[in-house]
């Protein structure tokens, strides 16, 4: 039986995630926390992972309940603490010194920032996905491979690709549920640069993309739907929810079914 496994928040766009045991639906469809925030350069332009790769040298802790950061900036001695609310200023300081640019930090508590502002909704993998990608490049884990693909919830009990269930030849939305929560199944996740790279480091895995993009074509299953694929250079899925979504909580242990 599928169930969810596992939920993983982004509360600031680009740096490290948040394992939770439960996440609340916004109105949005998107996962409360998720994405809440995101970093700007003066030309109102994202600073992540696509723009510059030196945001993976960043280690953050975050505490949701009381909405703090601890920040571990590359060379420095010690973690430092911010309010997100509170000391917003002191944290957009300490960033635009990091990257030696103006910065600041912007929050968008309805939607966050996804990168498909039409899906909001969270991505979908499975574990034995994850386990079958890093089996085709010696030495990266399979937490490596998750923390490159930033997926939000993670299906076990489920063979490899199971999630390809969840996007249609016709390009019509699937129903499916987690626990109590409907969401709709869109396509397969268009990847970036950032899958590439090391997660901690920065450096990028020499022919990631291609390896992949070849991989991901000769494992696809005979039965998913094709014509999403443009590319091979895709994994997990983009999600929409529905307006009776909202307010509603995933958790851990939810049993998962595709709605006929």
């Amino acid at each position: 039986m599928p169930y969810l496994a596992k939920i993983l928040l982004y509360p600031v766009k680009s740096l490290d995630g948040v394992e939770v045991e439960k996440a609340t639906v916004l109105a949005s469809g998107a996962l409360q926390h998720d994405r809440e925030f995101a970093i700007f350069d003066e030309q109102g332009k994202f600073v992540n992972g696509k723009r510059h790769a030196k945001i993976h040298l960043l280690r953050a802790q975050f505490t949701l309940l009381n909405r703090t950061i601890s920040l571990q900036i590359p060379g420095g001695d010690s973690q430092q603490n911010f309010h997100l609310d509170d000391n917003r200023q002191a944290l957009e300081a300490t960033l635009s010194d990091y990257f030696g640019f103006a910065v600041t930090l912007r929050q968008n508590s309805l939607m966050g920032f996804p990168d498909d502002t039409r899906s909001p909704g969270p991505t979908v993998i499975s574990t034995a996905t994850l386990t079958e990608v890093a089996s085709w490049f010696p030495g990266l884990s399979v937490d490596e491979i998750r923390r490159r693909m930033r997926a939000n919830i993670e299906i076990d009990g489920v063979s490899a690709f199971w999630e390809d269930r969840l996007f249609s030849e016709q390009g019509d939305l699937v129903s499916f549920r987690v626990g109590d929560v409907g969401l709709f199944g869109v396509n397969p996740c268009q990847r970036c640069i950032v899958p590439t790279r090391d997660s901690y480091l920065g450096e990028a895995s020499p022919n990631f993309q291609k390896i992949f993009a070849t991989q991901r074509q000769a494992t696809l299953p005979n039965w998913v739907a094709s014509s999403p694929f443009n590319h091979f250079y895709r994994l997990s899925v983009n999600t929409q929810l529905p307006p009776s979504s909202a307010g509603k909580i995933l958790q851990i242990g939810d049993e998962v079914d595709i709605l006929l």
